[in-house]
């Protein structure tokens, strides 16, 4: 979002509900009423409906995203409510731990970093909405996957008829993060009345991108660490041998410019520096040493688990299939993993986390009591 307008892409996701320009908000929702849809439009729209009504779904559905009303009157409203619950949300200690967790990991200046304030909302006008509309909605950064019982042919048919005269003016703006620097270790915390146990997040920023054959055998290596319970080493250590955590979890997030490595536990204040020490061991035992043949086999068992059950809903298809496209991936990325995720050694889940796992850099935020 232009610089010195952050709030505005949040207006604007609200300004959606209000009608468009020919039909207003109530006229609008009777429309829907009367053919039992579900709809929403904004940066993710979607329409849920059945297969006989489709077309003057996809109707409704393109007229709200393509032709919003954005009254100027409703975006006063929605502009006082919107300024308070930031207001609100900025003095929040989960929001708090969350923007000192990206401070810490990213450099001065990332967009990362930026954050609505009160005064940032305030500042917006109708117009600022309306220019960002325009820059922002666009068909060449737009995928639309249709799942249901509909032909092939009918749905390229309808979502053409309704959507394909949607034009692009100007240059396509570039929706990328920049890639990000190793981050400096750090520690910081962040009282939270509200807890008696701390919540605590480890984390660092990774140059790894999506595309990177090392990513398969980066999960891999995480399902060996995290994600089974009790049959997990971290779990296993942490909890079921000596205690410490409530629960913990690690993971990798991964995009086409950047990724994060985080471990998140939670436990007593006492705890929090024993519980730390485990996790790094156990980061340094898989960087030198191979995982068991019985772990490698185990970790491969729950990914695969997860190609048919990812399957087997239609909403988790279409996720599937969004997410995807938008990183440049075969729309079979799910099996093409499961071959891969076969074929991994216990060598190429060390060889992946001693190249990119640095557990010496971890930046740690905790939320709740003072730890001990």
């Amino acid at each position: 979002m232009p610089e010195g307008k952050d709030g505005v892409d949040e207006a604007l996701s609200q300004l959606f509900s209000y009608g468009t320009k020919s039909l207003d908000r109530l006229a609008f929702q009777k429309a829907l009423d009367d053919i039992g849809a579900n709809e929403s439009a904004g940066a993710d729209f979607s329409l849920q409906v059945l297969p006989e009504q489709f077309e003057r779904g996809v109707q409704l559905l393109a007229d709200n995203e393509l032709s919003p009303a954005l009254p100027e009157d409703d975006f006063k409203i929605i502009q006082a409510q919107l300024a308070a619950s930031v207001a609100g949300e900025l003095k929040s200690p989960n929001h708090i731990a969350d923007h000192l967790l990206t401070t810490a990991l990213f450099p001065k200046g990332d967009p990362a970093r930026r954050q609505t304030t009160p005064g940032s909302v305030s500042a917006l006008t109708i117009d600022d909405v309306k220019n960002y509309y325009a820059a922002a909605f666009r068909p060449d950064l737009t995928t639309i996957v249709v799942i249901g019982k509909i032909s092939p042919d009918e749905a390229v048919a309808t979502i053409g008829k309704y959507f394909g005269d949607w034009r692009a003016g100007g240059e396509m703006p570039d929706t990328l993060f920049p890639p990000a620097p190793d981050n400096s270790p750090s520690v910081t915390q962040v009282p939270d009345a509200s807890r008696v146990q701390d919540k605590v997040t480890l984390a660092e920023t990774l140059q790894l991108t999506r595309t990177n054959s090392d990513y398969y055998a980066l999960q891999l290596g995480n399902h060996v660490l995290g994600g089974g319970f009790y049959a997990t080493r971290l779990y296993r250590d942490l909890r079921e041998k000596s205690g410490l955590v409530y629960f913990v979890d690690s993971s990798f997030e991964v995009g086409l410019t950047r990724g994060v490595y985080q471990v998140e536990y939670a436990c007593d204040p006492q705890n929090v520096s024993k519980a730390r020490a485990v996790i790094l061991n156990d980061l340094n035992e898989i960087q030198t040493q191979p995982v068991t043949d019985h772990e490698l086999f185990q970790a491969k068992l729950m990914l695969l688990r997860d190609i048919p059950l990812a399957e087997s809903s239609a909403d988790w298809i279409a996720d599937g299939w969004l997410t995807y496209s938008g990183l440049g991936l075969p729309l079979d990325e799910r099996v093409h993993a499961g071959k891969i995720f076969t074929q991994l050694t216990t060598n190429d889940v060390q060889s992946a986390f001693a190249k990119w796992i640095r557990p010496n850099d971890l930046v740690q935020v905790t939320q709740g009591p003072t730890p001990q």
